[in-house]
């Protein structure tokens, strides 16, 4: 049964949002006035986190990689509220943290399949959906590696450089049917993820910050914004960008020995 409420509250689909940027997306639109279908691997944490959010929202288990999970799990949500006004590919995972020679070809392609299907199978559904409305927004989750050069980073660096080479592909496919797609590419973010890598000893996010023109890393509530700015009406003539959140990181051309120099 279709349970949707008015007609002009817009509902929003956020993938991976038990966590980190995704939960934080997910509570920037719920704060906006969107009611929520959080997706995610977890389906008990989905479920937790739409419980958290209050009355009206909705969270459901799915393997963004899995054309078969995608299809149900937007089943649900269309049987549950009729429309998807809004969507956020924020699923993802973390790459293989080794040089290129010690990579296996299995770790490459569950990284590639995660990011860079996930999107494609979850956006093609959507997109099918908002292209019947005639209306809709979707904002893909791109980083600074896709854009930059960076050690190491093989799968995670292709899979996003080719989510925002698809979120061209598809915004002008789609811009005179009413459906904008951007993406946003953060650069380095404090979610609990780097904490955890921070503790381990797996991460210098000392050095990151130094390296990072702003001097700090992202907060995650940060990157919603800029999420949320984008699936807004505030940017009705924006589609087919990547944003770089980053903090200039991606702007720097000069030794980090220069930042400090133009602080005085």
């Amino acid at each position: 049964m279709n349970t949707a409420a008015h007609s002009d509250t817009r509902i929003a689909i956020v993938t991976g949002a038990a966590g980190g940027i995704g939960w934080a997306t997910a509570q920037r639109l719920a704060a906006d006035g969107c009611q929520l279908a959080i997706l995610d691997l977890d389906g008990d944490a989905a479920t937790q986190r739409a419980q958290e959010l209050g009355p009206g929202h909705f969270g459901t288990g799915c393997d963004v990689a899995s054309e078969s999970s995608v299809q149900a799990a937007i089943a649900k949500v269309m049987t549950r509220f009729g429309r998807v006004d809004t969507l956020v590919n924020n699923a993802g995972i973390g790459d293989q943290s080794t040089g290129t020679i010690e990579q296996t070809a299995e770790g490459f392609d569950r990284v590639l399949s995660v990011h860079l299907r996930g999107t494609f199978l979850v956006s093609r559904d959507v997109g099918r959906i908002m292209l019947d409305q005639g209306a809709g927004a979707i904002v893909n989750l791109s980083s600074i590696a896709g854009l930059a050069g960076i050690p190491g980073r093989n799968a995670y660096a292709a899979a996003k450089a080719g989510i925002s080479a698809m979120t061209r592909s598809m915004a002008c496919e789609w811009a005179r049917r009413g459906v904008r797609v951007n993406a946003v590419a953060p650069g380095y973010v404090r979610t609990v993820l780097v904490e955890k890598l921070e503790h381990d000893q797996a991460l210098d996010t000392e050095a990151i910050a130094a390296r990072t023109p702003m001097g700090r890393l992202a907060r995650p509530e940060e990157i919603a914004q800029a999420i949320q700015f984008l699936v807004s009406e505030q940017s009705s003539f924006i589609t087919g960008t990547t944003l770089n959140v980053d903090g200039g990181w991606l702007a720097l051309g000069a030794p980090e020995s220069a930042l400090e120099a133009g602080a005085h």
